[in-house]
Order: C-alpha cells, then structure tokens, then sequence
C-alpha cells in the first residue's frame, strides 16, 4: 500500500478548501459583516460554528466510515429516509442551488461591473456557458482533481485572497457602525443560522466522498489511513476558512458607512474592492470569483454524479450524470443571484437540522453502537421541527401552533427549536433500546 507525502497530503487540504470555498463563502460574510456591525465578533462565532465547525465533524464522520456513509446512514435509519434526504441534499447542494449559485455570483461579482444593462443578459449567458462548459471539463476526470484543483488552482486563489485581505486591514473602509435587525439582540443565533446558507455541511457529505475516492485513487486504500488523511486535510481546510472568513466579516464590518446597506453580499465585495484597487480592483475580484466558483462546481457536479450514479446500480453513468447536472445548472444560473438564494433558504432550514443531528449521532456511533433506535427517534422528532422551519421560511406559518411552540419548546423563537427534542429523542431511544436484545437488532439489519 502507497503512503501518501506530507506535501501530498497538504495538497489534498487545498484541494479540499478550494471545492469548499465558493459563492456562499464568498458574499455571506461580508454581508454577516456589515448587518452585524459592532456585534461581528459574535455573529462570526456563530457562523463558524455552522460554516466552519461543522464541516470538519462532516468530514470526520465520513472518515471515520472509510468513505461508506450512504452505506451507514441506510443501516442507522430508515433506507426509505436515508434516500431521501440523500437525494435532497445531493440535488441542493448540486444542479438546483448551489450549482448555479456559483454561476450566478462569479458572473454577478466579477463580470456585471463591465457590462452596460442592456447587455446583461446576453452576458449572462456566454459567460455561463463557457463557466459551465469548464466545470463539465474539470469534473469529467474526477482522479485528477487533486492535481488540477489542489495543485494549481486553491494557490492561485489563496494569492488574490491574501492581496485583498492585506489591502483591507492596512486601509480599512471605514468605521465599523452599531449592529442592525437580529444581530442587535441574538447577534450568534443568527450567525449560526446564516451558517447554513453556505451549505458546506451539506457539502462535507459529498466532499468527503470525493476526497476519500481520490485518495483511494493515489493508492492509499488502508481504512484507517484514508481516515487520517482526511481528518488531518479537514483541519487544514477548515483553519483556511477560518481565516477568510474573520477577513470578510472585517471588510463588511467597516463597509457600511462608505457603501450603505446592499443588497447582497456579492454586490458589498464588488464595490469593496472597487474602492481598494479602482478599475484594476474589478479585474481581480473577477478572477478570484471565477476560481472560487468554479472549484466548487466542479466538486459538487462530481459528488453528485456519484452518488446518483450509484444509486442506480451504473444503470445512469457518471458521464451522463455530470453532463444533465451541468446543463441543467447553466440554465438554472441565468434566473438571477437574488431569486437562486430565495429560493434556496426554505430547503436548507429544513434539511440543516436532520444532517446535523445524524453527523453529530454518528460521531459516537462507537458509543451508540446497534442501538438503532437512538438515531431513529432522534431524526423522527428532528424532522417535524424541520419541516415547521422550512414551511415557515417559505412564508407557510401556523400563528396558534407557533405561539404554542415558542412558549413551550427551548430555542424555538431562534430556529432552533429542533435541538432539545432531539437530545431528548436520542435518550429516550438509548433507555428503550437498552431493553431490546442486541440480535433484534442484528436480525432487522439483515432484513433490511
């Protein structure tokens, strides 16, 4: 078996940054920034917690599974559930959200600036075009993703990100002004929740696979020592975005004053480094949007054609796959920045809640062991207060059960009312397995 260098395995750490580092992490922080103001600190502690924190647990599940978690979250929960969800999330955070989103900001950031409003449209579209006509390129050879992306494409990426954070703390924009709207009394609740519009936790579940499958490529095969390649990548990854995502808070943070309140995030970059950099400034945010963009594409293009792939047995192939999830994600990019989000919030409040708290249970799966019902109980519970905040974050509300609910269940006037039920579930299901026969469990298995 072939031991993997340490400068492969930091390699396999940028790789695993730059497929990370996309649209959402691009505009959500500055835009925490500036509406958090002089509360950004704690904001930004929350948003880590989803945006950073998270993923990193993600990506140790999946390690710590040797790469088979579709596998486990089948024997842990119900197959019928486990599909679900896993073609939920693989559908978000591949050719119907997060896909386009990457179309949609690269093209909005970094080439908009240069194109008079009669002609945005017809832009739009060539630069998606030949934007998704490199994803599909990129993502068609999944085994040399570690070399294109890891090796030339996260330097060049982190070299622009240095130039534009450096400028910003020598110059910075202005004053940091008084936080505005829920940041003023629940600054890290809503950061925590603004954490979920990154997706990255969604994206962990199939970054880890394509990370564990590389490395298997490169000839490491060893469970527990792609499980450690991982981890260790994992936190190289999540120390990167730690650090630009601090950065982008700054600059939103002291943007408010000079730029007003926009109306996204993409819209506050444009203009934050227009400023920094004049003419020149809208040339280098291009380029660090489009690398950003397209890293992550690619991966989330690749993850997803994976696993549909598998989910038909090969009877759909990884070809044919990556090639209806990109034409299908250019189309999808050209309805605008703005309406992609919107329309992405409902779906991620929904889905965020069962992914945490099935990641968060397999952690201790060791622990837990065949006590099913743990997990079963736990994402049963989860999944109704799931289904309430996506309904509710899709303006769908039940004023009376809400009221009912806000009063009685802890957490639930910050959306997050999901998290004692769960923690309740899990016991309730350790004390009734705890009277079942460890066979029961083994024969259920073997019937599933």
């Amino acid at each position: 078996m072939k031991r993997m260098s340490k400068g492969e395995i930091l390699t396999v750490g940028l790789m695993m940054f730059s497929i990370f580092f996309g649209a959402g992490n691009l505009i959500f922080p500055p835009a925490l920034g500036q509406a958090a103001g002089s509360n950004s600190i704690i904001a930004m502690m929350g948003f880590l917690v989803t945006g950073v924190g998270l993923p990193l647990l993600g990506i140790t599940a999946i390690a710590m599974q040797g790469g088979k978690y579709v596998e486990f979250m089948n024997r842990k929960t119900y197959p019928w559930l486990a599909t679900a969800l896993l073609v939920i999330l693989y559908l978000t955070i591949g050719p119907v959200f997060a896909v386009p989103r990457t179309g949609a900001v690269s093209f909005e950031i970094g080439i908009r600036p240069f194109l008079a409003a009669e002609n945005l449209t017809l832009g739009q579209f060539i630069y998606t075009l030949f934007f998704f006509g490199a994803t599909y390129y990129l993502a068609m050879t999944p085994n040399k993703l570690i070399d294109r992306v890891g090796k030339m494409l996260t330097p060049a990426l982190l070299a622009f990100l240095v130039i534009l954070f450096v400028k910003s703390f020598v110059t910075p924009l202005g004053e940091v002004l008084d936080a505005t709207g829920a940041y003023i009394t629940a600054p890290f609740s809503q950061g925590f929740q603004d954490g979920y519009q990154t997706m990255d936790l969604l994206a962990s579940l199939s970054i880890g696979t394509i990370v564990v499958n590389a490395i298997r490529m490169r000839g490491t095969t060893d469970n527990k020592s792609v499980s450690k390649i991982c981890i260790i990548s994992g936190f190289i990854t999540v120390a990167l975005m730690t650090l630009v995502y601090g950065s982008l808070a700054y600059i939103g943070a002291t943007s408010a004053g000079v730029l007003g309140h926009v109306e996204n995030g993409g819209q506050l970059l444009a203009g934050a480094v227009g400023i920094f950099f004049g003419p020149a400034g809208n040339l280098l945010v291009a380029f660090i949007i489009a690398l950003a963009c397209l890293t992550t594409s690619c991966g989330m293009i690749s993850g997803m054609a994976w696993y549909f792939n598998k989910l038909s047995n090969n009877r759909v192939s990884y070809a044919r796959l990556v090639q209806a999830g990109t034409l299908f994600s250019f189309v999808a990019s050209n309805i605008g920045l703005t309406q992609i989000i919107s329309l992405s919030v409902p779906f991620l409040v929904a889905i965020y809640p069962l992914v945490i708290v099935f990641v968060v249970l397999s952690l201790f799966d060791g622990f837990i062991g065949w006590r099913y019902s743990v997990y079963r109980l736990a994402i049963n519970v989860t999944l109704v207060f799931a289904v309430l905040d996506g309904l509710a974050a899709a303006g769908i509300k039940f004023p009376a059960l809400t009221e009912f609910l806000t009063a009685y269940v802890p957490f639930y006037d910050i959306g997050m009312g999901w998290f004692v039920p769960a923690v309740v579930a899990a016991a309730v299901g350790w004390v009734y397995s705890s009277f079942r026969d460890a066979r029961d469990s083994e024969v259920l298995t073997t019937e599933q």
